[in-house]
C-alpha cells in the first residue's frame, strides 16, 4: 500500500526527477521511487503533489534537449552549434513554463487579496529595511 508522501519524500522525488537521464514515464518514476528511494507510492499519489507534477511536466517538455550550461565560445562545427541552439531553446521553454506558472500563482494571490479587501497600495508597499548597526542607531 502506498504511504502518504512527506515533504522530505517530495524533495527526494524532485531530486530524482532532476537527475533523470532516461525517458520519463509515471510507471518508471514509481519504480525508481521504490528502488532508489525506498518510497512505495502510486502514480496517482505522485500526480496529486503539485511540485512533483510540475517537475514531471517540465522534464517531459525538455527531456530531448540538453539544458546543461552552454558556453559562450564559438562552436567548431554545425552539429555543436545546432546542439547549443536546441539547448537554449529548451531553456527558453523551461523559463516560459515557469513564468506561466508564476503568473497563474500571482492571479490566485491577486484574487485572494481582493477578496480580503487588500488595496493595491498595501500590496505594493516596500518591505521595511532594517539598519544593521549603522550610524542612525547610535
Amino acid at each position: 500500500m502506498a504511504k502518504h508522501l512527506t515533504e522530505n519524500d517530495v524533495n527526494r522525488i524532485l531530486a530524482l526527477i532532476e537527475g533523470w537521464k532516461y525517458d520519463l514515464k509515471w510507471d518508471a518514476l514509481v519504480k525508481a521511487c521504490e528502488i532508489s528511494l525506498g518510497i512505495k507510492t502510486t502514480r496517482q499519489a505522485l500526480n496529486r503533489k503539485q511540485q512533483i507534477k510540475d517537475a514531471f511536466q517540465l522534464y517531459k517538455r525538455s527531456q530531448k534537449l540538453d539544458l546543461s550550461g552552454a558556453t559562450a565560445a564559438r562552436p567548431n562545427d554545425i552539429n555543436t552549434a545546432h546542439a547549443r541552439i536546441e539547448g537554449l531553446l529548451g531553456k527558453i521553454r523551461k523559463l516560459e513554463y515557469e513564468n506561466k506558472a508564476l503568473k497563474e500563482k500571482f492571479l490566485t494571490w491577486q484574487y485572494n487579496a481582493e477578496q480580503r479587501g487588500m488595496t493595491q497600495e498595501s500590496l505594493n508597499r516596500p518591505i521595511p529595511r532594517h539598519d544593521s548597526g549603522g550610524e542612525g542607531n547610535r
